[in-house]
């Protein structure tokens, strides 16, 4: 089965005689590796089952927004946050009006104003109410903000008219969200790190960083939408697991190094996004410390450089790296680049007011020895499939060149 894991569709379905359509979209979804949760306007519940949906999605269906068990954890904005995208099929004439118009009078369209991810429609109704020039003037709306708008087909219609206004079938549309043909990592084997590492000092305390991890499992993610298999080596981390073929959690640098170098031969691209510690206590202390003293010294070692270890290798991976800098971002990261001998890197400012570590947002000058792109700051998930996209387009370049 060709497949797409890490993709998370939301469907939405608006209430049209093509909703019937929809239930078959979610087996195509699937098909191409997509975790699919459904939310359905209460009207589309009189065209199909919100129970159909749920046997073939495996998940259970929203339909109402002031459903108190699932508002009391503000479940649309988990809906929200939790979906790669939202695709809404059918689209009907009221559901674009209420898209155009940015209402959020019931879940599905609450879900769609709070939702950052690409927002996808497939119109589908009667080929008078499509060509109306209020429907028209809402498409040109919804286009001009970025909406992918999939169709309508042209021809017969349920109710005996001819004309544009039929939903696309459900596999045009899977086929639209998930090309398989562009999916340019197909069979490259990924090994990914992300987040933080620790390095105790004591059975309480802990040397760390700020990283959160969030960058590196929205990476994973999005590398595994272009095809690749991924094995995500992650820090110590709260956030929900990413959908990957293989993850392996670590604590210490001395831990993430040794699941890296065990793994490093068995990769063809390594991106190493976690953020290391790069010195750790000589000697943890057996017992907490006590606070005896007014100073206290602690007697630091350097931890192995495992971006450059795996960069050195006889037969080394397509390496990209990471570089976090408060300063002269540019200069710094060009220098680990040439110095660690990486094929690319991805270099961003952190501790100013936006962006960086704890942040829901980011960006990223990425660099390789003969160029530079600017990936300006945006949500991090939408950063990841951009970057993910040039990691791909750079890693073909190389492996055609050394072929």
């Amino acid at each position: 089965m060709n497949s797409t894991p890490g993709s998370r569709v939301l469907l939405g379905v608006g209430a049209g005689i093509a909703a019937y359509k929809s239930v078959d979209l979610v087996r195509r979804l699937k098909e191409r590796g997509a975790d699919v949760r459904v939310v359905m306007t209460e009207a589309a519940a009189a065209f199909v089952a919100p129970l159909t949906f749920q046997a073939v999605s495996g998940h259970p269906v929203r339909t109402t927004l002031l459903d108190p068990g699932a508002e009391a954890g503000m479940g649309h904005i988990e809906l929200a946050r939790w979906a790669d995208r939202l695709l809404i099929a059918p689209a009907t004439a009221d559901v674009m009006a209420r898209l155009a118009a940015g209402l959020a009078n019931d879940l599905l369209t609450t879900v769609a104003l709070a939702c950052e991810a690409p927002l996808f429609i497939a119109p589908a109704m009667n080929q008078a109410m499509w060509r109306h020039p209020a429907t028209q003037a809402n498409l040109e709306t919804l286009r001009a903000r970025g909406v992918g708008v999939l169709g309508p087909a042209v021809g017969e219609q349920a109710c005996g008219d001819q004309g544009p206004g039929r939903m696309l079938e459900p596999l045009e549309i899977a086929e639209a969200l998930f090309p398989l043909a562009a999916r340019p990592l197909t069979g490259v084997r990924v090994l990914l790190t992300a987040g933080p590492t620790r390095e105790p000092l004591d059975p309480v305390r802990f040397l760390g960083n700020r990283s959160s991890g969030r960058m590196g499992f929205a990476l994973a993610e999005a590398l595994e939408t272009l095809g690749a298999r991924v094995t995500l080596i992650a820090g110590p981390t709260a956030l929900p697991a990413p959908r990957v073929a293989e993850r392996i959690d670590v604590e210490t640098a001395l831990e993430m190094h040794s699941a890296v170098m065990a793994r490093a031969a068995d990769c063809d691209l390594f991106v190493a996004t976690a953020a290391v510690a790069d010195y750790r206590p000589v000697e943890p202390a057996e017992n907490k410390i006590k606070k005896n003293a007014d100073a206290l010294t602690l007697h630091l070692v350097r931890n192995p450089d495992i971006l450059a270890e795996v960069a050195a290798r006889p037969s080394p991976p397509f390496t990209v790296g990471f570089a976090a800098e408060t300063d002269r971002v540019e200069e710094y990261a060009r220098d680990k680049l040439t110095r660690k001998g990486l094929n690319m890197i991805a270099a961003n400012h952190v501790g100013g007011e936006r962006g960086g570590f704890e942040r829901a947002e980011n960006a990223l000058t990425v660099i390789w020895r003969n160029g530079q792109r600017e990936l300006p700051m945006m949500d991090k998930t939408r950063l990841a499939r951009e970057l993910a996209a040039l990691i791909a387009e750079r890693y073909q370049e190389h492996h055609a060149a050394s072929s």
